[in-house]
């Protein structure tokens, strides 16, 4: 009974497939204002949180958005990366890995807690959103230790909505 304290916000307040995705503003990892209001509604959005820049697994996942990113490309998507490093942190890792997509930072977590990703013990959560162009998530996936299949669900969920 204890461990549920550790999980936080609850299940219920997550963004669930079939709600609008909420709109924000963040840093990019140029340092400049990214508004997620300029793309809702013009091209489907994979929106992927991640614990933290130039961890393992989160190096993984990064990488494999990256090798992928043409495909993301070909099928409109853009892909938008979201922690609470810094837009230092953001800029180096992105420069270190090659990185052709948007990483954002977040780091009072408003925007994780705006979306409802849980945590995981102490550690933020891994969750990815696909929306499609009216602003609808359309599939979302949660795994912490799998950082590839995000990458694998996303591509199978843009293909679905061709």
């Amino acid at each position: 009974m204890a461990i549920l304290q550790f999980w936080s916000p609850s299940a219920d307040a997550q963004i669930k497939t079939g709600d609008k995705v909420p709109v924000f503003s963040l840093q990019d990892q140029d340092g400049k204002t990214f508004d997620l209001a300029n793309y809702v509604g013009k091209q489907p959005l994979v929106i992927y949180f991640y614990p933290k820049d130039e961890t393992s697994v989160c190096t993984k996942e990064a990488c494999s958005f990256r090798d992928s990113y043409e495909e993301f490309k070909k099928l409109g998507a853009l892909v938008i990366g979201i922690s609470s490093d810094n837009v230092a942190s953001h800029k180096s890792f992105a420069a270190h890995h090659q990185l052709p997509f948007t990483l954002l930072s977040d780091p009072d977590q408003k925007v994780r807690k705006l979306f409802g990703v849980p945590k995981t013990f102490v550690i933020p959560g891994r969750v990815t959103y696909i929306v499609d162009k009216k602003g609808i998530v359309v599939h979302t996936f949660n795994s912490m230790r799998d950082g590839e299949k995000h990458v694998t669900e996303s591509l199978e969920a843009l293909r679905k909505m061709q």
